[in-house]
């Protein structure tokens, strides 16, 4: 599954910053491809340590954690959404991501001038949703009028769509995000073509300084609690720092985490805490060749696991050999699990879990 996440906000908050940093981390997984794929977009890994605990059983050529494509959008100003700045062309960026990080300046300082002129993360995040609520806004305007000409004309799929578009043209013109609406399966599928930069889910990014790297402070306080209204999540992280370390040596690097208190790097946080904001989760696979985590939706059944691997294994999916970390650790082996009658057999039904393990037999 190719996700992508987008990284948004004000001009001079780090914004680049922990998009490089993300991005050059290649140290946080063994043998895994980072890259910066074009100039604005990179593949950052989701750290998760169960895979180098099923390593100290399985001996393996490489170990590949499932991962995330990230794209850098430009900096949005006051007035980005009637073309000032780059106008426009953030626009078609962020329409096309599946969910958004916004970084959000939380240090003081003057060495580096805030675009307004004082740090105020609240009057920031407001900036931000002013310009893509009016973005949206425009979008919702123009579907209207020609979903509400249809339904004069008596096109029922036009009147729900008509509906839904007046829903959303309530909340943005108090510029509320449309993901604040209440909205079931059928009203997200008609507006899921407009792409809506309001309507996806956001991640709050505290770019703090080195001072305050666990994000205790009252400029994380405040987004914290904006973060909580809005049912969302705040990850800190000191840009500055997490760049220090992604060009550090492992050994090097632990020991300068030890020295801030910190267990790991801020960013495999933010990695793990956007992987579960698309609903996702990962299984794993594993053998001489390869240990490797698969990205699937939460609900996903065997047969679409197994598509995630390749499409013939969903179209000729038999069954679904399975078993867990627990069972790994306990038996030390598969000959050892399947004796134990551990190892399950699941059928096309079967609902995978976080973390299962599994081989999968099929027939094309």
């Amino acid at each position: 599954m190719a996700l992508e996440v987008g990284i948004v906000g004000l001009p001079n908050v780090g914004k680049s910053t922990i998009f490089n940093a993300l991005t050059a981390a290649g140290a946080l997984a063994a043998n895994y491809p980072f890259a910066t794929i074009e100039p604005n977009v990179g593949v950052v890994a989701v750290p998760d340590g169960r895979l180098k605990i099923i390593n100290q059983f399985q001996e393996t050529e490489k170990i590949v954690p499932a991962s995330l494509r990230v794209v850098d959008i430009a900096g949005i100003v006051r007035g980005a959404s009637t073309g000032e700045g780059l106008g426009n062309k953030f626009l078609s960026h962020i329409r096309e991501v599946d969910a958004i990080l916004h970084v959000v300046r939380c240090f003081a300082g003057t060495d580096i001038i805030h675009v307004e002129g004082t740090v105020d993360p609240i009057r920031d995040i407001d900036t931000i949703d002013t310009e893509l609520a009016l973005a949206d806004l425009e979008t919702v305007g123009s579907s209207l009028d020609k979903s509400e000409r249809l339904a004069r004309s008596g096109d029922k799929e036009a009147v729900g769509r008509a509906a839904v578009l007046r829903r959303c043209k309530e909340v943005l013109d108090q510029a509320k995000p449309v993901r604040s609406l209440e909205l079931d399966a059928e009203e997200k599928k008609i507006l899921k073509p407009l792409g809506l930069i309001t309507a996806k889910k956001v991640l709050y990014v505290a770019n703090v300084d080195e001072a305050d790297v666990h994000g205790k402070g009252p400029l994380v306080e405040s987004v914290r609690q904006r973060a909580a209204a809005e049912k969302g999540a705040v990850v800190p992280v000191c840009g500055k720092l997490e760049s220090e370390l992604a060009e550090l040596a492992e050994a090097d690097r632990a020991e300068m985490l030890a020295a801030m208190d910190l267990t790991e790097p801020a960013l495999a946080t933010l990695a793990r805490e956007a992987y579960r904001m698309l609903g996702l989760q990962s299984f794993f696979t594993s053998g001489p060749k390869e240990i490797r985590a698969w990205t699937i939706p939460i609900g996903a059944t065997a047969p679409q696991a197994a598509g995630a691997i390749h499409t013939d294994f969903e179209r000729g999916f038999i069954r679904a050999e399975v078993y867990t970390l627990a069972d790994l650790q306990q038996f030390k082996n598969e000959p050892a699990i399947k004796a134990a009658g551990k190892m399950r057999a699941e059928g096309k039904s079967y609902i995978m879990r976080d973390g299962d393990i599994v081989h999968f037999l099929f027939n094309v």
